[in-house]
């Protein structure tokens, strides 16, 4: 096999900042979505509704810049290389300075091509001149300098993910890893990780919407935490947002899949993963992997899945913070179950007959004009409360 074809001569990145993208002008999109995955995250996307990609590319948000979206799962121009509708052709102007201003997402573990002699690893389309793969190094390469910020899709492209395990042939790693965590754009933007396996959808889509208004000049820098991720996304662990914590402070937990406790023993990483999924669901609010019966296998996080396998085993942790959940909610359901028998019940004026007991004070005058006077104290459900006096004339 031929050596593959690099993806464009060298060309010398610009160096300037550029200035925000007019509201009123077009922003480009470029989806390389040839690394190492399985493209289940362009899948995902599709479902997307908050916002919608269809939202995204039909201009419904106003006084943002029309985004033209070179994705190949959603792409107007299909054609070969070479010919009149040209897939690739957006992607070579942009490495000759010639597309206008874009964004480079990135989908799939990066591999490492400087560990062979020949071939490529991952590739993406074919140099027309040799038909040999460009590979997607290369494509990384030329892009990235250009590009008005990067963003790394699903765990693949953030930290490497499956693909990156111990003992893999192919050296691979996510995109910070490749360009260097504190990679900067040529708009001054850090690598913006959007990790999981697959994506959350509207994590996507709401990050290339914050993406639009930032790089036109109408939102600040995009806040990211030590992993690079969006700090509002997942700032919070998937404990904090499950529907089945409450369980956990409680101390009662599932003992086999199925139970609606919740589920650390079953080996739920939950508690000290970043992800916003058992929250925000999976389509439209709906679902989440906990939500539905599921555990969390940590998906979100750079160590995935190395650090968190086996999967169905309790994590190492849980036998204690277990053990002191089930001390410490012993005590909380007993001082809860107390509490319900006192406020579970209506208060004991609420009965017929012809004597009013609720403790109401009329603030009208008697018939004979004179107002009414003190009051003296009545024992209502073991509280006292006062009452008009009754009137001394009689």
């Amino acid at each position: 096999m031929e050596p593959a074809a690099p993806a464009e001569a060298p060309v010398e990145a610009p160096s300037e900042a550029p200035p925000p993208v007019a509201p009123d002008g077009t922003l480009h999109l470029l989806w390389v979505n040839a690394g190492l995955s399985c493209d289940g995250d362009s899948v995902a996307l599709t479902a997307a509704t908050n916002p919608s990609v269809e939202e995204l590319v039909g201009g419904a948000f106003p006084d943002v810049p029309r985004l033209e979206v070179h994705w190949p799962i959603l792409a107007f121009p299909t054609g070969p290389a070479g010919g009149s509708d040209d897939f690739l052709e957006a992607f070579h102007r942009a490495v000759r300075d010639e597309l206008g201003p874009f964004v480079l997402v990135v989908e799939g573990s990066v591999p490492n091509e400087r560990i062979k002699d020949e071939g490529c690893w991952a590739g993406f389309g074919s140099d027309p001149e040799t038909g040999q793969p460009i590979p997607t190094c290369d494509w990384i390469d030329r892009l990235a300098p250009r590009a008005l910020a990067v963003l790394a899709v699903g765990t693949c492209a953030t930290y490497g993910g499956i693909p990156a395990m111990q003992n893999n042939p192919t050296g691979a790693m996510g995109l910070p890893d490749y360009l260097g965590w504190d990679w900067t754009s040529r708009a001054g933007v850090p690598v913006v990780c959007v990790p999981g396996c697959p994506i959350q959808p509207d994590n996507v889509s709401e990050v290339i919407l914050y993406l639009l208004y930032q790089l036109s000049g109408q939102a600040p820098m995009i806040p990211l935490d030590g992993a690079l991720r969006p700090e509002w996304q997942f700032g919070p662990t998937a404990h904090q947002g499950c529907d089945r914590a409450g369980y956990y402070e409680e101390g009662i937990f599932a003992r086999a899949h199925g139970e609606p406790e919740c589920v650390v023993k079953l080996g739920c990483w939950g508690p000290v993963v970043h992800c916003n999924v058992p929250k925000r669901g999976w389509i439209n609010g709906i679902g989440g992997c906990p939500n539905v019966g599921g555990i969390c296998i940590a998906c979100t996080m750079p160590g995935f899945p190395d650090r968190f396998q086996p999967f169905m085993d309790p994590p190492p942790g849980a036998a204690v913070s277990t053990a002191g959940s089930g001390i410490y909610g012993t005590v909380i359901r007993g001082l809860r179950r107390l509490s319900e028998g006192i406020f579970d019940d209506e208060p004991r004026w609420r009965v017929p007959g012809d004597e009013l007991r609720s403790g109401y004070v009329p603030p009208w005058r008697d018939g004979g004009g004179t107002a009414t006077s003190g009051a003296v104290p009545v024992e209502l459900d073991g509280e006292r409360h006062r009452r008009a006096d009754p009137d001394p004339t009689g």
